[in-house]
Formats: C-alpha cells, structure tokens, sequence
C-alpha cells in the first residue's frame, strides 16, 4: 500500500532548493526557473502589438500550461508546510506558510490568472492585474541568494539607511522652501508652489536634473549650486553604508567558510588518529597473542 507519508516527505525534498545531494530536487529547480524566464518574456512580448494569430494562441497556451504548472508547486508546498514549520501542527504550519513572503509572492503570482472567472473586472484593471506575473521573477529567489543577501544587509544597516535618509529628507524640504521664497517672483508659473520647489530639490539633490525646472536667479543658481553639491555627498551615504554591508557579509561567508574547512580538515585528522588507534591497538593484540603463545610453548616443553 503506498505510503502517504514517505511520499509527503519525499515531495517535499523534491521542491525544495537543491542541497548538493538529490538530483530530482535539482531538476525540478531548473524546470521551475526555465518556466520563470519563459513567463517573464512573455510579459515582454505582451508590450508589442502585431502577432500573427497562432502566435497570440501559443502565448495564452504557454500561461495556461504555466499558471497550472505553479498552481502545483503552490498547493504542494502549502501540504508539505508542516516539514518547515515542524513544532506547529498541520493547520497552523500551512497558516503560517500562506502568509510568508514567498507564498504570498505564488499566490499573487497566479492569482491574476483565477480572478476573472470569480470577479467580473474591467478590462483595464485586469491588464494591471496582469502586470502581477512580474512576481514571477521573484520566485528566483528561492533558488539564489541574491535577494535574501540584499534582504539581509538592508535588515542589518536600516538604522544607519533611515538616519541618512532622514536628513537627506530635510534637505530636500529645507531646500524646496528656501527656492520658492527666491525664485517665486521671477517665476510664479514654474515656482508656484512649496511642491514645486521640491520637485526641484529631488531632481537636484539625487543629480538627475531633468532641467524641466531651474533657478533663473542669481541667488536661486547659488542655492542650487550648493544643493547640487550637497546632493553628491549625501546621496552616496546610502551607497556606502550598503557596500560596507555587503562587504561584511562576503567576510561572514569566507569565515564560515575557512570554519567549515577547518572543521572538515580536523575531523579527517581524528579519523586519521582514530585509524592509526586502531593499527596500533591490533599490532599489541597481535603481540599479546604472541607472547601468549610462546609462554604455552615453555610451559609444555617444561612439563615434557
């Protein structure tokens, strides 16, 4: 009788990323992330207009085969949530899994697909619904680390990122004020507002300049000369303090890494002792059977 159990925990060895050891799990790594890239270009080609018919039928033909495809792995992985989630029990671990970040981004990304048949919708909101399938590309990252990484240094550096995002924050307003106090009379139709002025202040301060809006003062042109200045420096705090996260993080792993190494080299020297323990504790038996054998050879001839 099949097993249900074993064929549960086999499931979800399976989908789960590959560890180095089980080749279906990899395969179905591969199959999964083949079928990514092919939905995301998909959305691509879905930007274009002009396909021949057959060809219109073989892309809806591809995201109905697609969505089925990572319905399965969905309703798969919420079964085999209680593996994960092991000190829960069934319904609690499949709750708790439904509401990670990797299960919402499945469910979103098939969701686009189901909602039609449930709801009727309008047909703009359901081309922006469709652009949800770009969640797809996010299912990547259960089989990378890119993300996780970039996850981990923005968790780890926050309060640094929020301090200086803060003042970069009340630069921009303290600028954006200052400009429409100078440049308002001289431009009432551009400068016509605070707002304005911010607009100004974000496009100077990140050096993006899209020249859309600008001083045509004296005063205005030193201020955005300063602001501009300012907006080099500042903008580059966030890049440095989320490079010196990622540096951390490349140090973190060459250490585990080299602990890992050394770990594996002294268990092998242990082995190693452990085998030549033995050698030696086989030649003193060898030994003891020896002497053991020449005192029963004196004790014969001495009784004969």
């Amino acid at each position: 009788m099949l097993n249900i159990k074993k064929v549960k925990k086999r499931v979800f060895q399976i989908i789960q990323p590959y560890d180095g050891n089980d080749l279906a799990s990899k395969i179905f790594d591969w199959f999964i992330i083949v079928i990514i890239v092919i939905n995301v270009f998909l959305v691509i080609l879905d930007t274009f207009s002009g396909f021949p018919e057959w060809t219109l039928s073989l892309f809806r033909t591809v995201e109905v085969v697609s969505v089925i495809i990572f319905s399965i792995e969905y309703l798969l992985r919420l079964w085999t949530s209680d593996y994960i989630f092991i000190n829960h029990k069934a319904v609690k671990a499949r709750v708790k899994y439904t509401l990670s970040f990797m299960a919402l981004v499945d469910l979103f990304a098939i969701l686009p697909f189901y909602l039609p048949f449930i709801f009727p919708i309008d047909l703009r909101i359901l081309r922006m619904l469709r652009l949800l399938r770009l969640l797809r590309l996010f299912k990547v990252n259960r089989y990378t680390h890119a993300l996780a990484s970039v996850g981990n240094v923005l968790k780890r550096k926050a309060t640094q990122l929020l301090s200086s995002m803060f003042v970069v924050l009340i630069l921009m307003v303290m600028a954006s004020i200052l400009m429409y106090a100078i440049e308002n009379e001289a431009q009432p139709e551009v400068f016509n507002n605070a707002f304005s002025g911010l607009w100004w202040a974000v496009a100077t301060l990140t050096t993006v300049g899209y020249g859309d809006i600008y001083p045509i003062t004296l005063l205005g042109k030193a201020l955005g000369a300063v602001i501009a200045i300012l907006g080099i420096g500042l903008v580059a705090v966030p890049t440095g303090i989320i490079s010196a996260g990622f540096m951390e993080d490349i140090s973190h792993e060459k250490e585990a890494e080299n602990k890992n190494n050394n770990s594996n080299e002294a268990n092998e020297i242990i082995r190693i002792y452990e085998l030549l323990d033995v050698r030696r504790r086989i030649k003193l038996l060898d030994a003891a059977f020896v002497l053991e054998e020449e005192t029963t050879n004196k004790n014969e001839t001495i009784k004969s």
